[in-house]
């Protein structure tokens, strides 16, 4: 008997870190049928050697603020297409993020009622350029069990994914 093997489907939480997403990939795993991974940042910092350590910390992910452009999210989308990718947006205030960090031990090196340092409000800021997303949640309002009822109808009841689509039609610009 001859077996079609369908590719599985993806799903790509896009936000800043604290922002909510190991949370949501924690109740999508507990709660939706069939396997989910988690090839998050988090679990390729765990993997990697402490003497390698920040690692990818010091080179975030889908954020293309460079001194040169690099392209990394519309070469991703261009990586992938052809493959079920549902992009999600992540979004939390800067205000919640920095409540999260200072919950979970990170010190800012300020105080509570301090701005944020530049390279965080940097970070919130690019990591959601272009903008172009299936969906978006935030996490200020939205628990995590909410928002992977949201992920789930939207693959149950569309739109069709389309976002990675229009990313990987992008031209990369060079400076």
């Amino acid at each position: 008997m001859e077996q079609t093997l369908a590719p599985g489907q993806i799903i790509i939480l896009n936000g800043a870190p604290r922002s909510g997403k190991s949370s949501i990939i924690e109740v999508i795993q507990d709660t939706f049928d069939g396997v989910w991974m988690n090839l998050g940042v988090d679990g390729f910092m765990q993997m990697t050697p402490a003497r390698y350590l920040p690692g990818m910390g010091l080179r975030p992910g889908h954020h293309d603020a460079y001194a040169v452009r690099r392209g990394i999210l519309p070469d991703c989308a261009r990586r992938l297409s052809g493959l079920p990718v549902l992009f999600v947006g992540v979004r939390s205030p800067i205000e919640t993020i920095m409540d999260r960090r200072r919950t979970m031990g990170w010190e800012t090196g300020a105080p509570a009622d301090a701005p944020a340092p530049r390279p965080v409000l940097l970070w919130q800021r690019e990591v959601h350029t272009p903008g172009i997303y299936d969906l978006e949640v935030d996490t200020s309002v939205l628990g995590p069990e909410a928002c992977a009822a949201l992920i789930r109808r939207h693959l149950d009841n569309g739109p069709p994914p389309s976002a990675f689509r229009q990313l990987a039609a992008m031209r990369t610009t060079q400076n």
